[in-house]
């Protein structure tokens, strides 16, 4: 299927979209700060590259967005209509590396 978009406004739609300092990601932030715990943000050194590093208490968290980890039920995770398999694997692998941190939460 063809993208209904030209690629100028395919590249600006993407640019949009934050990777760091997401609305939900600040809102966790605001929270720790205001309960006295000090963090690293964004640590290149870490696998997964976790949005928060605690270093104090060698935890660290991930911020997941609805879309990015397929949320069953989320009125914010709709699967694009272009290149749809490649997004249904991506989201897959997603869910997958992240179910073996839950359960060790």
């Amino acid at each position: 299927m063809a993208d209904v978009h030209t690629k100028e406004v395919r590249s600006y739609n993407m640019s949009q979209i934050r990777p760091k300092n997401t609305r939900p990601e600040l809102v966790v932030r605001k929270y720790l700060f205001a309960k006295g715990f000090r963090y690293r943000l964004h640590s290149k050194n870490l696998p997964g590259r976790p949005d928060i590093v605690l270093p104090k208490y060698r935890t660290v968290i991930f911020v997941h967005g609805c879309f990015w980890h397929g949320h069953e039920g989320c009125k914010y995770f709709v699967v694009p209509k272009t290149k749809t398999e490649w997004w249904l694997n991506k989201i897959a692998r997603n869910k997958q590396l992240v179910q073996p941190l839950m359960k060790a939460a």
